[in-house]
């Protein structure tokens, strides 16, 4: 997959309100791929940081378009769980959203994914399991 093959897969797959986060492909490898979240105030909420959903949303994407380039192209699947820590308070800025497959089995798949804010440091991590539909 490329990034002209990711961006229409985000807009084929996802439901309209995670394309309204405006997700931009940047990268993308076998089994990874790097997304670009562009800020937006919106996404902030009364205490003046991005809300975890948005990042959760964004890290979710992320990794259905990483095992979607593991596999060659998008299949079917759903997330059995995603487990997020927030380490770090966004503010402002686009963040950087990098997602890995770390293991792609028949029907399981594991993966990991890291939100990074505009100075580069690690804002959020994420682990995660998804179950191909097939």
């Amino acid at each position: 997959m490329n990034e002209s093959a990711t961006a229409a897969l985000l807009e084929r797959v996802l439901a309209p309100w995670v394309r309204s986060l405006a997700l931009e492909p940047v990268s993308v490898g076998e089994g990874s791929v790097t997304l670009r979240l562009p800020f937006s105030g919106e996404f902030r909420h009364s205490g003046g940081v991005i809300c975890g959903q948005v990042f959760m949303a964004a890290a979710d994407t992320a990794m259905i378009v990483a095992i979607s380039a593991a596999l060659g192209e998008y299949q079917p699947m759903t997330t059995v769980s995603l487990n997020i820590s927030f380490m770090r308070a966004v503010r402002k800025g686009d963040v950087l959203v990098t997602a890995r497959v770390l293991r792609l089995g028949r029907s399981l798949v594991f993966g990991e994914v890291e939100l990074f804010d505009e100075d580069g440091k690690m804002a959020v991590h994420a682990t995660t399991t998804y179950s191909l539909l097939t």
